[in-house]
């Protein structure tokens, strides 16, 4: 029996920030490992491990890709992470590394926690967290409110004298994280990059590597191998729920929207867009039917950059348009966001 600990590193990120994209990259690029891969989606229904799947091959075979669709995964680690894990162990190949794709929404201190259950503790570690930022939406500051704007606010309705949700989220992820990459670095051009560096510095509990990186491609060696350990040093990695034994996501909801075959691509992604921009839609994904087209198109939206391609063709059966919708409370109405769809 092999007694080596199998190392994990947990991906996070913001909605949107290219975690499936790198994953794909580091499938494609294994550096002679056995991969295996849990993806945790926020919704009940899969995109992203569905993405994954159909990039399957002998260093990460299809029954080495696992789903969680059932809720965050940092909320069910009873439920779903443990056993799951517990799975991926078992297989009759064991997996040389394990990586973990949480929600947009995920905070991954509550996941690192997990890996302390006796269950795993011996024969598992955590090699390290990766975080990804969006380099232009971070550039752009939407996580760093203006402070004249927020003190305007704090005098008026001191209720609000807090951050927004969003932002308690991203300086989570960043907090846990060992190194962190900076997506879409073409998008946010050199200044951009400057002033996302600027953000994140301020925002790291400690002094963290930032790489920029495009398309999810970056040397493997950069962030596999770290050997972080990170379950044994939650300490320099503080959270904003440290001191709560567990916490919900009742500040995002999400809804599937089911759509008959469109006959404009193009139209569907000027609604999504104006989607975003009108009722505050921070994320849409999902697969569409195109009329006349033998081939499912990915959707993938954030925030109004809108991404459509045809990726593969549909199985039998299969052929149905789904696009999962996430926004913060009080901005989802499924009437209104499939009416805006279809206008």
């Amino acid at each position: 029996m092999n007694l080596e600990k199998i190392p994990v590193t947990v991906i996070t990120g913001f909605l949107g920030a290219g975690k499936t994209t790198l994953i794909r990259h580091l499938m494609q690029n294994p550096q002679g490992k056995r991969l295996a891969v849990l993806v945790n989606e926020f919704g009940t229904v899969g995109v992203d491990g569905d993405i994954l799947k159909s990039c399957a091959d002998e260093s990460c075979p299809a029954e080495n890709i696992v789903e969680l669709a059932n809720g965050c995964i940092c909320c069910t680690v009873a439920d779903d992470f443990i056993p799951t894990i517990e799975a991926l162990m078992a297989l009759p190949q064991r997996p040389d590394h394990i990586l973990i794709e949480t929600s947009g929404l995920a905070l991954p201190k509550p996941l690192l926690k997990a890996f302390d259950w006796p269950a795993i503790r011996s024969r598992i570690t955590v090699d390290g967290v990766v975080a990804l930022a969006d380099a232009e939406a971070v550039a752009a500051g939407r996580f760093a409110p203006d402070e004249a704007a927020v003190d305007a606010q704090r005098a008026a309705d001191d209720s609000l004298d807090h951050e927004t949700p969003l932002s308690e989220v991203f300086e989570d992820q960043i907090s846990c994280a060992d190194i962190v990459l900076l997506s879409k670095a073409d998008l946010a051009g050199e200044a951009g990059l400057a002033a996302a560096r600027a953000v994140i510095e301020a925002e790291a509990p400690r002094k963290l590597p930032i790489l920029a990186m495009e398309e999810g491609r970056i040397d493997p060696r950069l962030i596999l191998g770290l050997n972080a350990a990170a379950e044994d040093d939650l300490a320099a990695r503080p959270s904003h729920h440290d001191g709560h034994d567990d916490h919900e996501h009742d500040d995002f909801a999400t809804v599937v929207i089911e759509l008959p075959e469109i006959a404009d691509p193009d139209a569907l992604t000027d609604a999504i867009a104006r989607l975003a921009r009108e009722q505050d839609i921070l994320r849409v994904k999902g697969y569409v039917a195109v009329k006349g087209k033998p081939m499912r198109m990915l959707v993938q939206a954030v925030g109004e950059r809108v991404r459509a391609q045809f990726d593969r063709p549909w199985n039998p059966g299969e052929r149905a348009s789904h696009l999962v919708v996430i926004a913060e409370q009080g901005n989802v109405d499924p009437v209104a966001i499939r009416a805006a769809l279809l206008a």
